[in-house]
């Protein structure tokens, strides 16, 4: 078969509206395939336009080697995708759409008018141009005794014969949004094997905060501060204070850690440092200052700026034996134990690890267990912090998996 005859008879079929799906969409359009995209939802983009309110955060520019070691044990698999589409390839692709980006103080990559909509706009207008059939409120069922996809549309189900098929489901966090995990018993039913999902980017249960702590300060941000754990170099950020634990930036850039010490050990000591600019020397010599008349919550407050949420925290994770011992009391505000027992619930995260392992896969990212059938984002098993790390690696997925599908089509034709 010419490549030309291919153009007009090749069809496949993406089944999920995110980033991952609309780039190999996008790859496949512009190679002349026919190209229809399935999404339950009543719009594609959902978990993608959510993840902008407050400002689009894309990307990340660090150095490259900075930004690979953001993917823990996956970034070998990873690197192979980022490779070929990573921070500054997608800029360019952004850039293309008619969207210009700039980089923040710390490094993060956002569109100049920091929304998603314009950006999902213009991509949609064009993947449109390009001749993608988009179907909403179409849910994949599975398939068919003839290999046909089960379509569940407004009007009842459908059968959908395609010559290559993408799966882009995501996870199984913020399943109103279309991410629900649902996918993961159709892939097991045929042979397929999967890792269980689990919060990434997550929030944590602390045993349990003293009602007088939830009540006066659950939502509180604590900003200024550092936390360290297994004596790692301390992480500097700012968290939040729920009414069952904290969650946050800078819980989430060390969540596959306490995650998987509190699966291994049911518990997680992380180290808060309240004040991260002095060291505990420093803290004992101003404790030790003449307080006079003063309280000690007054003396914490006028010499060392403790106050609100962080002297609250203080008080919450710190011994009497340690208040009316200044030097065991300066050496708790830089290392102040905060012990978790478990992760939040899956829905709450902001993105889940599990799912389809890599070693089920082809390097183009077509399941070795059904020819034919590629996935991509978040729905494959890799994790990686907020930053922009996380659609970096769905955009550079989405265009790999488009990439393999097109090879699949070729050597299908010359075969």
């Amino acid at each position: 078969m010419t490549e030309s005859a291919q153009r007009s008879t090749s069809h496949v079929v993406i089944i999920g509206g995110g980033p991952a799906g609309l780039m190999a969409a996008e790859v496949l359009a512009q190679a002349g395939i026919k190209v229809e995209l399935f999404d339950a939802m009543p719009s594609v983009g959902r978990k993608f336009l959510l993840a902008g309110v407050g400002g689009m955060n894309i990307t990340h520019a660090e150095p490259q080697a900075a930004f690979l070691s953001r993917y823990g044990a996956r970034r070998p698999e990873l690197t192979a995708l980022l490779s070929e589409f990573g921070a500054t390839q997608l800029r360019e692709w952004i850039h293309g759409l008619g969207i210009e980006t700039f980089v923040g103080s710390s490094g993060r990559v956002f569109p100049t008018d920091m929304k998603a909509a314009p950006l999902l706009r213009a991509w949609l207008k064009r993947l449109r141009e390009q001749g993608v059939s988009l179907h909403t409120r179409s849910r994949w069922l599975g398939w068919n005794p003839d290999g046909s996809l089960r379509i569940a549309g407004v009007d009842g189900e459908h059968a959908v014969q395609a010559d290559a098929v993408l799966l882009a489901l995501g996870g199984g966090s913020w399943a109103r949004l279309g991410s629900d995990g649902a996918w993961l018993p159709l892939l097991a039913e045929r042979g397929v094997a999967l890792t269980a999902l689990q919060p990434s980017n997550c929030g944590f249960e602390v045993a349990g905060w003293s009602p007088l702590f939830a009540d006066k300060f659950a939502g509180a941000p604590v900003k200024s501060s550092a936390i360290s754990l297994d004596q790692q170099a301390p992480r500097l950020g700012e968290f939040v204070v729920t009414r069952t634990g904290v969650e946050g930036s800078l819980i989430y850039a060390l969540s596959a850690q306490i995650r998987e010490q509190i699966n291994s050990q049911g518990s997680a000591t992380a180290y808060l440092d309240l004040l991260p600019n002095k060291s505990s020397a420093q803290i004992e010599a101003l404790l030790r200052k003449p307080r006079g008349s003063k309280s000690l919550s007054n003396h914490l407050r006028s010499q060392l700026g403790l106050e609100g949420v962080r002297a609250g925290l203080l008080r919450e994770l710190t011994d009497a034996a340690s208040f009316a011992d200044l030097g065991l009391l300066a050496s708790a505000i830089k290392a102040l134990p905060l012990r978790l027992v478990k992760t939040r619930p899956l829905d709450e995260a902001i993105s889940t690890a599990g799912g389809v392992p890599f070693e089920a896969l082809t390097a183009e990212l077509m399941l070795r267990q059904l020819p034919g059938v590629f996935c991509a984002g978040e729905m494959l098993d890799w994790e990686a912090p907020t930053g922009g790390y996380l659609l970096s690696a769905c955009f550079a997925s989405g265009r790999a998996a488009g990439l393999g599908m097109l090879t699949w089509l070729q050597q299908r034709a010359v075969d």
